[in-house]
């Protein structure tokens, strides 16, 4: 069976769940139902925690998707939430997911110009 958001092979004896109808995997439903929050203080402080304990700075400990995004925003200084979004071929709650990591670790952070959202580093 393929997973009807991401799209992979769900290995035979795997969960399958359905979700409006969907068929997902066991990562892909727990994302539709609880996704990712930007804004959330106990994610931050548990991801400053974390690093912390493990020594990293800056950029350490990134997925190299992770490291991409970022460097593409802090070559631009700052930039629109949809042209990082066209940047990069993901589907918009992946892109959203990698940006909530990104924010709890402090690393970027969005702010409001002239109506628009921008994403900026720290």
């Amino acid at each position: 069976m393929i997973c009807e958001r991401c799209k992979e092979t769900i290995p035979e004896g795997d969960d399958v769940f359905d979700h409006y109808g969907k068929k997902l995997c066991e990562d892909c439903y727990i994302g539709a139902v609880q996704p990712p929050r930007s804004c959330d203080p106990t994610a931050v402080h548990s991801a400053t925690v974390t690093r912390n304990l493990l020594g990293q700075t800056g950029t350490e400990g990134l997925t190299p998707l992770q490291r991409r995004i970022y460097d593409l925003i802090k070559e631009n200084g700052k930039i629109l939430r949809e042209e990082l979004m066209s940047s990069f071929e993901l589907p918009p709650w992946e892109m959203e997911k990698q940006m909530a990591v990104l924010r709890h670790c402090e690393l970027i952070r969005a702010c409001k110009e002239d109506g628009k959202i921008y994403v900026t580093t720290i």
